[in-house]
């Protein structure tokens, strides 16, 4: 019997930059910790890699976030007061060294490694644990949030996975179970108003379709409350014969936000983002609009507590005559992906995702 490939590195240097590499015998994983950000996932049999994105500010930062980073403390713009005392966009959490904290180690069937960040101007700390399936391309994060301050604060976590070229394009499809949501460019303070549904968005009285994007840039942020156990989005390029998931347990990240981007006519990146809000704006606006849709627009953590929330990956081949996803299903040992008006599954081997 022929053993799987098993590879989980201590740090390494992946394009002039410090990474943890994860690698088995269905894919591969780096995770770059000038910021934490996960840059590479593909199949070991074939090197697309759909996270491929990084911010046109920052390509020479050696702190940056790219692809799939984490945004925390806060999702969007800090107030003018807190930008002049140096808080980022999106918070610090992708503006930090990351490191690691334990020897990546093979385990029950998976290669797992631990890492983590201080947050200095928030106060916070995140511990982060990896898991790669050794013989499937399925990873699970689980991340710890903790509060180092002597007070308590309230915070967001959003997870701003990204998508760019090649993979993307005008034929890549997105597909999720969002329900309701709304423009961000709605004025408070009912920026809910009007309310539209998945997948359509609106744009000067006229519907988008949020699965598509081609040549239109605009809308450019789009929010929507995901209903159920688990909240799930994928992106499918079936000419490159490829699909991209995403699943989590709402009760986690209630919010799945989706930013599009277009560049001299072409598609450039495709965020989907989900998390703790729906609301793109300061603190000082959220605690004025704590909920939409039933939702919260913020998370709360008191002094010295810590708050542990997971989410899952994978990665499977389709068929060029792919139409889309109709649902993901996990049953705590696979996951099962519906195409849409045909029937066909996919059927992904996944043991203890979320945990």
């Amino acid at each position: 019997m022929t053993l799987p490939l098993v590879s989980a590195q201590a740090e390494v240097i992946v394009n002039g930059r410090p990474a943890v590499l994860l690698q088995s015998a269905a894919a591969k994983l780096v995770i770059d910790l000038g910021g934490g950000s996960i840059v590479d996932f593909h199949l070991a049999t074939g090197g697309l890699n759909p996270l491929h994105w990084i911010g046109p500010a920052d390509e020479n930062a050696v702190l940056r976030p790219m692809a799939h980073f984490l945004c925390l403390d806060r999702w969007g713009q800090p107030s003018e007061a807190e930008l002049g005392n140096g808080m980022p966009f999106h918070g610090e959490a992708a503006r930090v060294r990351w490191r690691e904290l334990d020897a990546p180690e093979a385990m029950d069937g998976r290669i797992i490694a631990v890492m983590g960040a201080t947050l200095p101007m928030a106060g916070l700390e995140v511990r982060r644990t990896v898991r790669l399936s050794q013989t499937t391309a399925v990873f699970s994060v689980s991340e710890t949030v903790s509060n180092r301050n002597k007070l308590g604060r309230i915070y967001n976590m959003v997870q701003h996975a990204t998508i760019g070229p090649p993979f993307l394009d005008e034929t890549t499809v997105v597909d999720s179970n969002a329900q309701r949501g709304f423009m961000q460019s709605n004025p408070m303070p009912n920026p809910e108003q009007p309310e539209t549904r998945w997948p359509e968005a609106r744009k000067q009285g006229q519907t988008v379709d949020l699965r598509h994007l081609t040549s239109d840039p605009d809308p450019n942020v789009v929010s929507f409350v995901v209903d159920g156990e688990f909240g799930w989005v994928t992106a499918t390029s079936a000419l490159k014969e490829l699909l991209l998931g995403y699943m989590w347990r709402t009760v986690d990240y209630p919010w799945l936000n989706f930013w599009r981007h277009v560049a001299d006519g072409k598609p450039l990146a495709r965020g989907l983002e989900f998390g703790t809000t729906g609301l793109h704006q300061p603190f000082k606006v959220l605690t004025s609009k704590p909920s939409i849709f039933g939702r919260p627009t913020f998370s709360y953590l008191d002094a010295g507590e810590s708050s542990t929330r997971s989410y899952a990956a994978f990665l499977v081949k389709v068929p060029r005559d792919f139409r889309g996803v109709e649902s993901v299903l996990y049953s705590g040992s696979q996951l099962v992906v519906h195409e849409r008006s045909s029937g066909r599954e996919l059927k992904i081997p996944a043991d203890h995702l979320f945990q």
